[in-house]
C-alpha cells in the first residue's frame, strides 16, 4: 500500500502520464473516469467499458445482465472462482442466481465437460487465470474451444480478467485477441497494476449501458473517483509494460525454489507471475521463519502460509515485481536455505 500511495503521491508520475491534476475532477463520471474507461475498452478491443468501484460489485452486474437477457438464473463457474469462495455469495442473494459446475478438479474445466454440463446455463464465467488451483491458465486454444462449447448451449462468456493482463505471455496473445473470445471482461486495476481499488467491465455498447444503470443501483455511481481511476491509469502506464518481465523472471525463481528440500513449485513453469510453493512444514514454524528473517536479515521471503492436507504441509503464494528482478537465481537458493534453517529452528 505505502507504494501504491507513493505512485498517487508523485506528481511527476501523474505529469508523465499526461494526467493534468488541476483540472476539475470528474463528477459522477466523466472527466478521468471516462478516460480510464476509453483506454480499457481499446486495449480489451471492445465497443465500450464502464469503471466501477471494486470488482465484486462488477461481476454482479455482469452475470446479472447476461443471466437476465437469457432468461435463467444458473450460471457455470468453477467452485474455486472468487464469486463462489470470497463474495459471501452475493451474486445468489442478491441476484437470485445460482451456480452450476462444469468440474470440481483444482484446474481449468474442459470444453467437453462445458458441453456436457447436464443443465441448461445462461453464462460462463472463466477466471484468467484460475488463481485458487496455482494461477493456471489454459492455452489459448483450450481457450477458445471453452468459449466455443459455451457457445453451442447457447451461453454468454464472461471473462473475470482480474489478473488478465499478466496473462498475455502464456496465451501468446494480445489482450484484444483474447478478450474478442468473451461477451464482456472485467478487469482489475490494484491487483498486477498497483491501483489504489477499482475496476472495469467491458463489452458491446448494450451490455455497458445496463452496467452503468446497474452500478447506479449497486451504489457505485459515487461523486468522485479520481484518485483510485488516476491510479489505475498510472498503472497501466507504468506496470503493464513490466509485466512481461515478471512473468519471464518467475520462472527464474520458481526453478530456484524447486531445488530446496521438501519443496514443491506449482505450476512449473509458472504460467504467469505468480505461482504456489508448497512445504512439509507446521504452519506456526513457517509463519515464525518468515518473522526471524525479516527481523535478523531484513528480508521478506515470502509470507501468507496456510496448511492444506494431508499431513503438515502449507502452502503460500509467491508473486514476482520489480524488486524480485535484482534477485538471481543464486540469491533465491541461498536465502531459501537461510530460511529453512529458521524453520527446522522454530
Amino acid at each position: 500500500m505505502a507504494d501504491q500511495l507513493a505512485s498517487l503521491g508523485s506528481a511527476g508520475a501523474a505529469a508523465d502520464g499526461g494526467y493534468d491534476l488541476d483540472r476539475v475532477p470528474d463528477v459522477y463520471g466523466g472527466g478521468i473516469v471516462g478516460e480510464l474507461e476509453t483506454r480499457v475498452a481499446d486495449l480489451l478491443g471492445k465497443p465500450a467499458a464502464a469503471f466501477f468501484p471494486t470488482g465484486t460489485m462488477a461481476q454482479q452486474v455482469a452475470l446479472r445482465i447476461w443471466s437476465e437477457k437469457a432468461a435463467d438464473s444458473a450460471v457455470a463457474l468453477h467452485p474455486l472462482h472468487h464469486p463462489e469462495m470470497y463474495e459471501r455469495k452475493a451474486f445468489s442473494t442478491l441476484t437470485g442466481l445460482r451456480s452450476v459446475w462444469p468440474t470440481s478438479e483444482p484446474r481449468q474445466p474442459t470444453a467437453d465437460e462445458i458441453r456436457n454440463l447436464d443443465e441448461p446455463f445462461s453464462t460462463i464465467l472463466i477466471e484468467l487465470p484460475l488463481r485458487e488451483a496455482g494461477f493456471l491458465l489454459p492455452t489459448f486454444a483450450e481457450l477458445t474451444e471453452m468459449c466455443s462449447a459455451a457457445r453451442e448451449r447457447g451461453a454468454f462468456v464472461h471473462f473475470d480478467g482480474a489478473r488478465l493482463w499478466e496473462s498475455t505471455t502464456y496465451l501468446d496473445a494480445d489482450l484484444a485477441t483474447i478478450s474478442a473470445l468473451a461477451d464482456s471482461v472485467y478487469v482489475s486495476f490494484y491487483k498486477s497494476l498497483e491501483g489504489l481499488g477499482g475496476a472495469v467491465l467491458a463489452g458491446d455498447e448494450y451490455f455497458v449501458k445496463a452496467a452503468k444503470a446497474w452500478r447506479h443501483r449497486h451504489g457505485g455511481q459515487i461523486f468522485t473517483q479520481w484518485p483510485t481511476v488516476l491510479s489505475g491509469l498510472i498503472g497501466l502506464d507504468r506496470e503493464l509494460p513490466r509485466l512481461p518481465s515478471y512473468v519471464a523472471h518467475a520462472r527464474v525463481v520458481a526453478e530456484a525454489l524447486a531445488t530446496l528440500p521438501g519443496a514443491v513449485v506449482y505450476p512449473n513453469p509458472p504460467h504467469t507471475h505468480q505461482f504456489q510453493l508448497w512445504l512439509p512444514f507446521p504452519e506456526q514454524a513457517l509463519k515464525a521463519a518468515t518473522l526471524a528473517l525479516a527481523e535478523e536479515e531484513k528480508i521478506r521471503f515470502v509470507g501468507g502460509w496456510s496448511p492444506r492436507p494431508p499431513g503438515d504441509r502449507c502452502v503460500t503464494e509467491v508473486t514476482v515485481g520489480l524488486a524480485a528482478l535484482e534477485w538471481s537465481a543464486e540469491d533465491v537458493v541461498e536465502v531459501g536455505m537461510a530460511f529453512l534453517e529458521r524453520v527446522k529452528a522454530a
